[in-house]
C-alpha cells in the first residue's frame, strides 16, 4: 500500500497531467473549432479577457477587454477573412498558467499566409483571461509589400 507522501504525490502528477492536456485542448480548440470553423462560442475566453494583437483597431499596445467587446471589434471581420488554419504545435509553461499555440492562418482576402503564436493565460476554470497574438502583419495591411 503507498504511504501518503506516495498518494499525495501520484494525485499531484494525475492533476498535473490533467491540467496539462486541458491547456493544449483549449489551444487545439481555439485555432481549429475558433478560428478554423468560424465560431467564437467555441473559444472559452474569461467575461473579463483581454487581448493584445496586431490587427486591432489600437494594434498591439492598446489591449482589447471584456469578452463582449473582443468578440464586436476583433472577431467580428474574422469569419469571412479566414480561409482555414494548420495547426503546429501547443506548448505548456512550467507553472500550468498558459499556453503558447503555433500554426498558420490562411487568410482569403488578400491571399496570403500569416505564421502566428498566441499566447494564452488561463485561469483555474479553464478560461482565458490574457491572450497576446504574434505575427507580422504586413501581407493583410500592405498587400504586395514584398515585391
Amino acid at each position: 500500500m503507498p504511504s501518503t507522501n506516495q498518494t499525495t504525490s501520484l494525485n499531484s502528477s494525475v492533476m498535473e497531467n490533467n491540467r496539462t492536456e486541458l491547456l493544449h485542448q483549449i489551444a487545439r480548440k481555439y485555432v481549429n473549432d475558433g478560428l478554423g470553423a468560424g465560431d467564437f462560442t467555441a473559444i472559452p475566453y474569461h467575461e473579463n479577457v483581454t487581448l493584445r494583437a496586431p490587427l486591432n483597431p489600437g494594434g498591439s499596445e492598446l489591449a482589447i477587454s471584456g469578452r463582449s467587446t473582443l468578440e464586436a471589434t476583433w472577431w467580428k471581420p474574422l469569419p469571412d477573412l479566414i480561409a482555414g488554419v494548420d495547426l503546429i504545435d501547443s506548448f505548456v509553461n512550467k507553472d500550468l498558467s498558459g499556453v503558447t499555440v503555433e500554426f498558420h492562418c490562411h487568410i482569403a482576402n488578400p491571399a496570403c499566409t500569416l505564421r502566428i503564436m498566441d499566447r494564452f493565460v488561463i485561469d483555474e476554470d479553464g478560461r482565458i483571461t490574457g491572450q497576446e497574438n504574434f505575427f507580422d502583419p504586413r501581407d493583410v495591411t500592405s498587400p504586395g509589400w514584398k515585391d
